[in-house]
């Protein structure tokens, strides 16, 4: 009689490969799943609720919590990272398989935002939007710019007191432009504008 170790099996006296051991919820030791069994296993209808929206999402039954944030990115636009599942009550982990803590056919889920992703995306958004208000003003000073040069290369004859209240126009548009406070691309318009007009 043929002996094997307890890391390989056999089949037809054949060796077919290691064994992967995982440690359930209750603390009994089992031979780990492969994935491509959870494809091919019966499939379950998840009632998925993300704050005002509802989500029917179909996954195989042997999936993981993780498994099932991959597929709500889809839906939700968040990333497996900004998502918190909870199910009766709990958060779960990634690595939970939905059938061992008792997601069955129909099953309610909630999905909340991560609250550190909330605050990073806010904080983003500000900054989006300081950067457009640069912009903005950068091109108000531009637009006055272009109309002093327009009166300046009209062709026609100016005065020296309209040249000098030009000038100082001039001189109060750059004051402005060093004033407008500008990170990014609105630093690059500003710094351009700046040359432009010296």
């Amino acid at each position: 009689m043929k002996r094997f170790s307890s890391s390989k099996r056999a089949v037809n006296n054949v060796v077919k490969g290691e064994i992967k051991w995982e440690l359930r919820p209750g603390g009994m030791l089992v031979q780990k799943r492969d994935m491509g069994d959870a494809s091919s296993g019966p499939m379950i209808k998840i009632k998925v609720s993300h704050g005002s929206f509802h989500h029917d999402i179909t996954v195989p039954a042997q999936s993981t919590f993780g498994d099932l944030k991959k597929v709500l990115v889809q839906e939700t636009g968040l990333e497996p990272k900004e998502q918190r599942l909870l199910f009766q009550g709990k958060e779960k982990d990634d690595e939970e398989c939905l059938h061992m803590v008792g997601v069955k056919d129909m099953s309610k889920v909630v999905l909340l935002e991560d609250p550190a992703s909330k605050e990073r995306k806010l904080e983003e958004m500000k900054r989006n939007q300081s950067v457009l208000k640069a912009c903005e003003e950068v091109a108000k000073v531009r637009a006055e710019v272009n109309a002093l040069e327009g009166i300046v290369h009209g062709g026609t004859k100016v005065d020296e007191k309209e040249l000098l209240g030009l000038t100082e126009l001039l001189m109060v548009q750059l004051l402005q432009l060093d004033t407008i406070e500008a990170n990014g691309e609105a630093k690059v318009q500003r710094r351009a504008e700046l040359l432009a007009c010296s």
